[in-house]
């Protein structure tokens, strides 16, 4: 069953601070368009790869390789057009 966008970028802003253990930060701070490498919140490869295993264990969403990570992790909102996207495809 999809889920609502909405709910789906909540989870997903809980699951970046979970995985990244960025305890001092709540969803709220996270914006959801907001780039998550470099200027937005400032990621590194290290945390792509969490996020990558965060969403295989949350959602069953593979990234293949680090040109479709590149797409998905530009945003929480891209995170969330690829989960949902790929759930409708399983």
């Amino acid at each position: 069953m999809a889920q609502s966008n909405d709910h789906l970028i909540e989870k997903l802003k809980h699951l970046i601070i979970q995985r990244l253990k960025l305890a001092d930060m709540t969803p709220e701070m996270i914006e959801t368009d907001a780039p998550l490498f470099g200027e937005g919140l400032g990621l590194d490869s290290i945390d792509a790869l969490e996020l990558v295993l965060g969403l295989e264990k949350e959602f069953g969403v593979i990234i293949p390789d680090a040109e479709v990570g590149k797409k998905v992790f530009q945003s929480v909102r891209t995170m969330a057009q690829y989960v949902l996207e790929q759930q409708k495809v399983a």
